[in-house]
């Protein structure tokens, strides 16, 4: 069984659900083309991060950003 976790940042324009549907359906697709595994049995997670919860060079993805502006 597959297990897909795909985890994206949380940005000012939230990802719709619509595009999080095209994203599960599109990576299923994509697993049974190339490894002949079931839709049925594939599991796909989308985690949304917010930019506070991640860093780079010890600080925060918003204090980065709000230095560069």
């Amino acid at each position: 069984m597959p297990y897909v976790n795909i985890k994206l940042t949380r940005e000012t324009q939230p990802i719709t659900a619509e595009q999080k549907a095209a994203i599960i359906k599109g990576v299923t697709d994509l697993l049974v083309d190339v490894i002949d595994r079931g839709p049925a049995t594939t599991v796909v997670v989308i985690d949304e991060i917010d930019t506070d919860n991640y860093g780079v060079g010890g600080e925060t993805i918003t204090a980065r950003r709000s230095q560069s502006k």
